[in-house]
């Protein structure tokens, strides 16, 4: 593993998505801010609208495609707090521009509904569901400087989040989900304050990056077991450079389910403290963080015993332990290599020894729970 490596495969994740199907007519014509719009649309130029609730344009017939065209709808004059860009309706596709400085940048109720080549930049919400079920789909997007990425209303929607090939740089949280599935895929977050913060839902990261992030998720316990994210998957992703993995009000992650495969943990600035019922960690790299792994059983009043694999793992040059397993939990620790942390290689009293762990060059020692060879 090398760092050249390494950068090749943070410039190559943002994978393309397929253009949306072109609709048989788009009227281009320049509208007016304010406008409700009944038929497929291009915008010949942009707008530069007041910020007021009244929408900049109102997408207010099934199955409307907009194209700005390249264009982008502004706010103007001072921020406030209800000023809205564009509120998009069922089956719409709102794509190629810019959406700029609104309170609610794009609003939309049920859906379906796709955002493609889009750049949201510095709302304060890039994406807001207001109420209903809806399927969303953002495809080769942009979101820059937005207080909150994306949200929903607290129990008033919930659906399924598709987000494939899109970059999302300088946010403040970028994804606030609540009672959504959020399927990630090609997509890069950079140098946001925080990447996720998750109650009630349930969220996929496959073949992304996640780097030079202040922290990557918040995701505390509650004590009702209600409002608590019930899954976080990294498949194939690569985390580096962040500050830390939790914030510093929750540093813990603490999801129901945790899945961690075939990715690269790199060089970040803290530690990870998982807890959770299950977990699937395996085929990944843990090289150069200032803290290792470890798993715990979630903070609940009769603590269930922790379990699931933990396997083919590298644990290379980190402080303190590689891997540790706090008492109670059972994990079966199989085929993991520790090298040259400054802590113990692999220390789990409690863990379930599924053989191979190999252990050598710990400041602290081998092995403890499980039997190391050198």
């Amino acid at each position: 593993m090398t760092w050249p490596l390494a950068l090749l495969l943070l410039a190559s994740t943002t994978a393309k998505a397929s253009p949306p199907e072109e609709p048989e007519a788009l009227e281009a014509r320049a509208v007016r801010c304010g406008e409700v719009l009944t038929r497929n649309t291009r915008l010949t130029r942009g707008l530069v609208c007041p910020g007021t609730p009244e929408p900049a344009l109102t997408l207010a017939a099934p199955g409307i495609v907009l194209d700005l065209g390249g264009h982008t709808v502004r706010r103007s004059g001072p921020a406030t707090g209800d000023s809205v860009g564009i509120v998009a309706g069922e089956e719409s596709t709102v794509r190629n521009g810019t959406i700029r400085g609104f309170n609610s940048g794009y609003v939309f109720d049920n859906g379906p509904v796709r955002l493609h080549q889009l750049a949201l930049l510095n709302n304060q919400t890039a994406i807001y569901h207001r109420q209903g079920y809806a399927e969303v789909l953002i495809t080769d997007s942009r979101l820059r400087g937005n207080a909150v990425g994306m949200r929903s209303e607290f129990d008033a929607a919930n659906g399924v989040v598709e987000v494939r090939g899109t970059q999302f740089t300088g946010n403040g949280t970028v994804l606030f989900v609540d009672d959504h599935e959020v399927n990630v895929s090609g997509s890069t977050f950079t140098s946001n304050t925080n990447v996720l913060y998750c109650f009630y839902g349930r969220v996929r990261f496959r073949s992304s990056t996640l780097a030079w992030n202040t922290s990557v998720a918040d995701l505390t316990w509650n004590s009702s077991a209600f409002d608590n994210c019930w899954e976080l998957v990294f498949d194939n992703t690569v985390i580096a450079n962040n500050t830390a993995f939790g914030t510093p009000e929750h540093p813990h992650w603490e999801p129901f389910d945790f899945q961690l495969r075939n990715s690269w943990v790199i060089n970040n600035g803290g530690g990870l403290r998982v807890s959770t019922r299950t977990l699937d960690v395996r085929n990944n790299l843990w090289w150069a963080n200032a803290g290792g792994l470890t798993v715990a059983d979630l903070p609940e009043f009769e603590p269930i015993p922790l379990e699931g694999p933990i396997q083919n793992n590298r644990f290379l040059s980190n402080r303190g332990d590689g891997l540790r397993v706090l008492p109670g939990s059972t994990p079966t620790l199989t085929r993991n290599v520790c090298q040259r942390n400054t802590g113990w290689g692999i220390h789990a009293p409690t863990a379930i020894d599924g053989g191979g762990n190999t252990a050598r060059g710990n400041s602290a020692g081998g092995c403890v729970g499980v039997v190391c060879a050198p």
